[in-house]
């Protein structure tokens, strides 16, 4: 199993407090994900996020071909950070942490991403050549929808 990972920061004009709320709203994750993966909650996402919470969906990573992903929160920190590791999903292993740090201009928002592609060797040769541009394009989407809701720091 080759493990991959996936780093991004952003800093976000807007007090930590305000962010925490944001994030911690499980339907907010439609906002955040392109249109075409057609992301839905099934269970689990209508009340705020806590420690133990698991919420299904299902997504679109290849059109036509939906996919089931239970996720747990498994850690929570209020305006610190949260973790969200897959139980039921199309990774062989999924963890990603979501990290605040308030700044004087706005907060440092980390996302760090450890995961490993399904089948081995084909799931290695799959995610050269489409699930690690395609994880790219997710977290670009995401970083502009959050500078349009929050605006950019200066």
């Amino acid at each position: 199993m080759t493990i991959h990972y996936i780093h991004r920061e952003q800093i976000i004009p807007a007090p930590v407090e305000i962010l925490w709320k944001y994030f911690s709203e499980p339907e907010n994750l439609n906002l955040l994900t392109p249109p075409d993966m057609n992301f839905e909650i099934i269970k689990g996402g209508d009340v705020s996020m806590y420690e133990g919470q698991t919420i299904e969906y299902r997504v679109e990573f290849i059109r036509g071909v939906r996919s089931l992903w239970l996720t747990e929160i498994a850690h929570v920190r209020e305006n610190e950070y949260f973790v969200d590791e897959q139980r039921v999903g199309p990774y062989r292993f999924w963890y990603h942490e979501h990290s605040f740090e308030p700044l004087q201009n706005g907060v440092k928002m980390t996302d760090h991403v450890t995961y490993a592609a399904p089948f081995g060797f084909l799931g290695d040769v799959v995610h050269a050549l489409w699930i690690q541009q395609r994880l790219k394009t997710i977290f670009d989407f995401r970083y502009q929808k959050i500078i349009e809701t929050f605006g950019s720091a200066k």
